[in-house]
Order: structure tokens, then C-alpha cells, then sequence
């Protein structure tokens, strides 16, 4: 039986400084490649965001939601389903969040004055799943690696844009601290992506809430692919 696949880490432009096209290109790519859903993730006011620092946190907040709303409201035309989720940074350290909407985050202004753990613990007993994503990637601009295993559910096991070693080494974080097994592509390029992960399951996802009750519950597991052509 054919799975339902899901992108779980995507960055789309505008909003994403460091993505390469539009919601409406990344949408109709994911639908090419009979994708159910996917969740636009893309980085938070605390990270590589298109806006001007100098703007209200209101004002931020509803810039950060707009490629997620245009997408929603691309998603019945195009035929696949849009899902919001967030990816917060920390000095290269980063996190993707689901389960929490801009409503929550308008009414929630001084998470930008939390140390990071507390910030993390906080979205968690509001309902938010937190993964940290790609734990042992590597870049000249990241001092050091971090690790969270208090503060998160689960880590990504599969970054389709890390290396095979630094997967390995999440996975074992994983395995040991007994976190929750993710995947995502991570993708800013759209439809010039070759390498993919995510999250399958043997029934579709319909809401935020179902996802992560289906990540708790085991019944989504991570994929991965590469393409040629």
C-alpha cells in the first residue's frame, strides 16, 4: 500500500531570506512528486528571516505567517496539503516547533526575552512538538554543537542536506537518550532539490494535531529519497 508522505522542513521565499522560490513553486513541485502534505518551516524572527529588524514584534510575526497563509490558501487549487511549522535558531543551533499558531505567538511576545531551554520547555507544555534538527551539522559559521535532550521530543535522525556521519551521530543521540526518530529535507532550493526526507504514515494527516499525535504514537516514521533526473 502506497504511503502518505509529508515534507517536514521547507523554507520558501519571501519570508526565508536564504530560499530560493515562491510558495506557489514549492507547492506545485511537492504535488509533481505525489507528496500528501507539506509544512512550510521557515526560520523565525530569531533567525534567517527576510524583515527588517527594526519593525515591531507584531509586525514581525505577521510577516513570518504570510508565506504560510498565501500557501494555505494555494493549497485546494494546487491539491496538497499545507501544514505550519517553525524553525528557531540559536548561534546555529536550531529547532523546528509544531503545533503552536500565530494567534499563540501574538499573545506570547516575551518568548524573545527567554534563554533558549526555557523557551523550549515552554512551547512544550503548551502543546508544541519540538524536534531539534540536524544536532551535529557542521559550518564554519557554528562555534560549537549543542545539544538539548531535556528540552526537545525528538531529533532529526535523517537531514536530507547533511552528511551521512552527522545523521549517524543524530541517530545514536537519538537511540540512547530514547528521543523521538525525525526526518525532514531541509530544502531552500524547491524544485532543484535531489535529496529528500520526511515522514510517512499508512493513513493521511489531516491538521498539525493529528501529526503529532501520529510522531508520538510512532505511527509517522521517517523516508528518504534521492532523484537524478
Amino acid at each position: 500500500m502506497a504511503k502518505y508522505k509529508y515534507e517536514t522542513h521547507l523554507h520558501t521565499y519571501p519570508v526565508s531570506a536564504c530560499a530560493r522560490q515562491s510558495v506557489r513553486e514549492n507547492l506545485e513541485f511537492y504535488k509533481s512528486r505525489g507528496y500528501d502534505g507539506i509544512f512550510i518551516t521557515n526560520h523565525f524572527i530569531d533567525g534567517n528571516i527576510n524583515v527588517d529588524r527594526d519593525k515591531s514584534y507584531e509586525e514581525k510575526i505577521e510577516f513570518y505567517f504570510s508565506d504560510y497563509e498565501e500557501a494555505k490558501k494555494l493549497s485546494e487549487e494546487i491539491g496538497i496539503k499545507v501544514f505550519l511549522g517553525i524553525e528557531l535558531s540559536y548561534g546555529g543551533t536550531d529547532f523546528l516547533l509544531y503545533g503552536l499558531d500565530k494567534e499563540w505567538f501574538l499573545k506570547n511576545p516575551q518568548i524573545t526575552e527567554m534563554k533558549k531551554s526555557d523557551e523550549l520547555k515552554y512551547f512544550m507544555e503548551n502543546g508544541g512538538l519540538v524536534i531539534q534538527a540536524h544536532p551535529y551539522r557542521e559550518a564554519a559559521y557554528i562555534d560549537h554543537i549543542r545539544l538539548f535532550p531535556r528540552c526537545v521530543h525528538g531529533v532529526e535522525v535523517i537531514n536530507a542536506n547533511r552528511t551521512e556521519l552527522e545523521n549517524k551521530m543524530a541517530d545514536i543521540y537519538a537511540e540512547n537518550y530514547g528521543l523521538i526518530k525525525f526526518a525532514g529535507s531541509d530544502n531552500h532550493a524547491g524544485n532543484a532539490q535531489m535529496n529528500f526526507a520526511g515522514m510517512e504514515s499508512d493513513t493521511p494527516i489531516n491538521s498539525e494535531d493529528e501529526f503529532i499525535e501520529a510522531v508520538k504514537n510512532g505511527t509517522v516514521t521517517p523516508f528518504s529519497f534521492s532523484i537524478t533526473e
